[in-house]
């Protein structure tokens, strides 16, 4: 027989004893959970039940009256087949076993779950932006952490510019988990059970599927097993065909980091020992910084290779690339390849086209921008009036801006310029000295000489300016 047990969490003590595990609902009033009513912890164990086997049917089994020594009810048990501590999801991560088919197996239970879970009105209202700023601000006004100042500005930047993301995804919100941990996900030969779902608050558990799975993201990289969790929310996002832009993952593993944050200060004010509240609020902030939105122009002179850069910097970052040359043809009804060559700002390249492109790139950046979508804008940007418009979009939408200047030298450009193939640009060496002639100065560019590891250096100052 399997020996007895302990072990508490801030909402309850589990008892384990052979092959069953009995749950006690502490009476506790923490804010966000109320159980100091007995009535109240019985509602709780019930509903843990009926929601848990939705994810593991064969292990709730119950819930047990409690009776004191004159006969008296004074409380229930959880009654739960008790399952291997060996292989908890966490335990293996923690031993460097591979897990990677638990975490495919266990993303297709859940974006299985998400696929057919209740969804409504009431349940959109309870995961949307609104609801989700609320909950973050409700754990703003609970603890006070390192970083929490950058972290509530970064929340309130993103959260205020995504409308159309968030309006955009209210399909995706549904009666989930609410509390993906990995030491709640046992890998079993027949497939994941996953235990604990947030059973006290339908608010809470009602949430977009990705914050779901962005749960049990960040408790893996919290473990130390970012690659792992990497790939559990790249399997999700398979199963679940969900489009999300790194942005939205980002944010809701921030969120989930400051959750346990709160949590963890919880349990340091039960008593318990401090599980690093601190390090789940860098973690929260790391990923705050990795996910803001953000415009990227990438400009230069003609032949300073500047379109390579961006196309190689967008698929980096995640982001989507716009160029001048192709919107310029699009809107003249011109296929990219298509040559419109002529003279320095005549034709095609009248000031009155110039304006115009350079009008709609920044149109279509904002509306990216509005989707949680970074934007890398591949274009000269020599006239300050041009970068103007960028720059007002971005601060509209609440997002970074960013300015890289690609270099060259003259000999370099020159040869780029003779050897390219056919593609969008028509500009020629007469079309770049007219331009070097005509540049407004561009200080608050950070100068790239293109000629060395170009894009490394490109990824440090979007990073750099994230920081």
């Amino acid at each position: 027989m399997t020996g007895a047990e302990v072990r508490e969490t801030h909402t309850a003590v589990v008892f384990f004893v052979g092959d069953r595990a009995y749950k006690l609902k502490k009476p506790v009033d923490l804010g966000f959970v109320d159980f100091r009513d007995r009535a109240a912890r019985e509602r709780a164990c019930r509903a843990e039940v009926r929601l848990n086997r939705r994810f593991a049917p064969d292990v709730y089994l119950g819930v047990a009256d409690v009776t004191g020594p004159d006969g008296d009810l004074c409380d229930h048990l959880v009654v739960m087949r008790r399952l291997p501590a060996e292989r908890r999801l966490a335990a293996l991560v923690r031993a460097g076993e591979p897990v990677d088919d638990a975490l495919r197996a266990t993303a297709k239970l859940l974006a299985s779950w998400h696929a057919r879970a209740p969804r409504g009105p009431e349940i959109t209202a309870d995961g949307g932006r609104d609801a989700l700023r609320a909950r973050w601000e409700q754990g703003f006004a609970q603890v006070r952490l390192d970083g929490q100042n950058e972290i509530e500005e970064r929340v309130h930047r993103f959260l205020a510019g995504r409308a159309d993301l968030f309006a955009a995804r209210e399909d995706r919100i549904v009666d989930g988990h609410g509390d993906l941990l990995a030491d709640d996900v046992f890998c079993l030969d027949d497939g994941p059970r996953v235990l604990d779902c947030l059973e006290f608050d339908a608010d809470l558990r009602h949430l977009d599927g990705l914050d779901d799975a962005a749960f049990l993201a960040m408790d893996l990289e919290r473990l130390g097993a970012p690659e792992e969790a990497r790939k559990f929310v790249g399997w999700y996002a398979e199963f679940a065909a969900d489009p999300a832009p790194p942005s939205l993952l980002h944010h809701y593993v921030a969120y989930r980091a400051f959750v346990r944050a709160r949590v963890a200060c919880l349990r340091a004010a039960q008593g318990a020992p401090d599980p690093g509240a601190d390090a789940l609020a860098g973690l929260a902030l790391r990923h705050l910084r990795a996910g803001a939105v953000t415009v990227v122009l990438v400009g230069g002179l003609p032949g300073t290779g500047k379109s390579t850069l961006a196309g190689g910097l967008a698929a980096r970052l995640g982001a989507t690339v716009l160029g001048s040359d192709r919107v310029r043809k699009e809107l003249a009804g011109l296929t990219p390849e298509t040559s419109a060559a002529a003279p320095y700002a005549t034709g095609l390249y009248a000031p009155e086209h110039t304006r115009r492109t350079y009008a709609e790139l920044a149109g279509r950046a904002a509306r990216l921008l509005r989707r949680g979508e970074t934007v890398v804008l591949d274009a000269s940007w020599t006239s300050a009036e041009h970068r103007a418009l960028a720059a007002e979009a971005a601060q509209r939408e609440h997002a970074d801006l960013v300015a890289i200047e690609c270099r060259a030298p003259g000999d370099v450009t020159a040869a780029r310029l003779r050897n390219r193939g056919p593609g969008a640009s028509d500009a020629d060496r007469d079309t770049a000295r007219s331009m070097a002639g005509r540049a407004d100065p561009w200080p608050e560019a950070v100068p790239l000489d293109t000629t060395g590891p170009a894009l490394d250096r490109a990824l440090e100052i979007v990073r750099a300016r994230a920081r």
